[in-house]
């Protein structure tokens, strides 16, 4: 088995249904609330941050859907 057979296997599909706006430091991360599409928190809307470009209806394959992201403003 493969490096990236593993990878697939091992991540969850999650589509993006609203940019909510940068963070980091410099602005180099976007943070998303996404809806988990399998697995046992199918359905489920949870708030994440990634890098690179994202828009609304991408699917982002995420490695653990348990944690979610701190709001922006850190409250």
């Amino acid at each position: 088995m493969s490096a990236e057979e593993t990878n697939e296997e091992d991540s969850t599909p999650a589509e993006v249904i609203e940019v909510v706006g940068k963070t980091g430091m410099h602005g180099e991360a976007m943070q998303v609330k996404c809806r988990i599409r399998t697995g046992e928190n199918q359905g489920r809307i949870i708030t994440r941050n990634c890098l690179g470009p994202v828009r609304e209806g991408d699917v982002l394959q995420l490695r653990e859907t348990a944690r979610e992201a701190d709001s922006i403003g850190g409250q």
